[in-house]
């Protein structure tokens, strides 16, 4: 015969039976929530990362970077027009690129040819052009002894005073006396050159669109203009200068000056050695520039390295911890 079980027995079993399946499903809802939080709190860091400052400013970064060095590259924007005031004829020939020994990120100036070209400035270019920001002490060690220099100096006299009888005087230059202009003011200058007021050169490079390879082809530039073309009386062709209509006329011509050294004075060496000269007089603190920045970059890149190593060892720990969730196991 078949054993017989109270009521309150079955009562009992089912209850039991009940209390275990919702521990069940507690404990899968709980791995449920678990899994969706950790999701939805990497989605809710990705959002907030996107909408951050730091994200805007990154993007804004990138995208100016990219604009910048596409102008760089190609001179123009594709999707931007341009209004030119005169006409790319008008503008004057584009010169080429030439590779100029001082033109790379570690490269210095050929300080041999700035010795040169100080020459060829001196004996060619100060009749007309002045050189008011460089003094002769900035010669000193880059292109002439201290003496050298003194001795060019003092061949110049200066007008310096008022002595004890208050009374201007002349007096032999100094190390720190500026090169003199070969003008006392701009009505001489004009005057001197058919109305054309020269230039100052100590910014020449820099004041140029093109820099040294404008004035380059600029020296070695000069031919006969072609047929058709019209040119005023006084003045010169040369297909780089806006205009194509210089008052300046050829000043270089193989053999004009002796160099020290023994250089050929070809026109085209005489004429990269007065850009050399011209370019350094823009520029003086180039070569101590260059040497500062790879300073720079060799100091900062051992302290990135130092601190890439801190940061990947003081966050070893916490990177590679591993967390377990444990539900709660319902004792009987």
């Amino acid at each position: 015969m078949l054993a017989r079980h109270p009521a309150g027995a079955l009562k009992n079993v089912a209850a039991l039976k009940a209390a275990r399946t919702t521990a069940l499903n507690g404990a899968r809802g709980l791995q449920g929530v678990r899994f969706a939080s950790s999701s939805s709190s990497s989605s809710s860091a990705f959002e907030s990362f996107a909408s951050s400052r730091a994200a805007l400013a990154s993007a804004t970064a990138l995208t100016v970077g990219s604009i910048a060095w596409y102008a760089h590259l190609y001179g123009t924007l594709p999707f931007i027009g341009e209004v030119h005031a005169n006409s790319p004829a008008e503008e004057g020939l584009h010169p080429p690129q030439y590779p100029w020994s001082h033109s790379g990120l570690l490269d210095t100036f050929d300080h041999a040819s700035i010795r040169r070209g100080y020459q060829v400035y001196r004996e060619v270019c100060a009749a007309c052009h002045s050189l008011d920001r460089i003094a002769w002490r900035n010669l000193v060690g880059v292109s002439h002894t201290v003496d050298e220099v003194k001795a060019m100096a003092e061949e110049i006299e200066y007008q310096d005073g008022p002595n004890d009888e208050g009374e201007m005087f002349m007096r032999p230059g100094k190390l720190s006396d500026y090169m003199p202009p070969p003008y006392p003011n701009e009505e001489a200058a004009r005057a001197g050159n058919g109305g054309a007021l020269p230039p100052d050169l100590s910014l020449i490079v820099k004041a140029r669109h093109g820099a040294a390879d404008y004035i380059f082809a600029l020296l070695t530039g000069y031919r006969d203009p072609p047929a058709g073309f019209e040119i005023r009386d006084g003045m010169n062709y040369n297909p780089y200068f806006p205009g194509n209509a210089i008052s300046m006329a050829r000043v270089l011509f193989d053999g004009l000056v002796e160099y020290e050294d023994g250089t050929p004075a070809t026109t085209s060496q005489m004429a990269k050695d007065v850009v050399t000269f011209l370019n350094w007089a823009a520029e003086p603190e180039h070569d101590e520039r260059k040497k500062s920045g790879l300073k720079v970059v060799i100091l900062f890149s051992a302290l990135t390295l130092i601190s890439v190593y801190i940061k990947r060892f003081k966050w070893s720990v916490i990177k590679s911890r591993k967390l377990v969730y444990n539900p709660p196991v319902e004792k009987h």
